[in-house]
C-alpha cells in the first residue's frame, strides 16, 4: 500500500534516529514504528491495582453527638457544652 504521511518535526526525528541506529530504510522504520505502536494502543488495558483501606478501631465517641459542630468545637476546646 502506497500513501503519503506528513509527519511531526518531532516525529521525524525520532524516526530518523531509530532508522541510523538500527541501519533500516525508511519504510522498514515507519512500519516497525506503527506495527509497535498499534499493537500497545490495541493491547488491553491492564487492570489498575485493587485498593485497600485497612480499618481502626478509635474507640467509643467523646462527645454526645458528632453531628453537633458547637459541642464538637467546645469538647476541642476543653469547655463543657450542655
Amino acid at each position: 500500500m502506497r500513501t503519503t504521511l506528513s509527519l511531526e518535526p518531532d516525529v521525524a526525528i525520532l524516526l530518523e534516529k531509530v532508522r541510523k541506529t538500527r541501519q533500516l530504510s525508511f519504510k522498514q522504520a515507519v512500519n516497525e514504528a506503527l506495527r509497535a505502536g498499534l499493537t500497545q494502543l490495541t493491547a488491553p488495558s491492564p487492570h489498575p491495582a485493587s485498593f485497600h483501606t485497612d480499618t481502626a478501631d478509635l474507640g467509643r465517641c467523646l462527645i454526645g453527638n458528632p453531628d453537633d459542630v458547637s459541642e464538637a468545637l467546645a469538647a476541642s476546646e476543653g469547655e463543657s457544652f450542655k
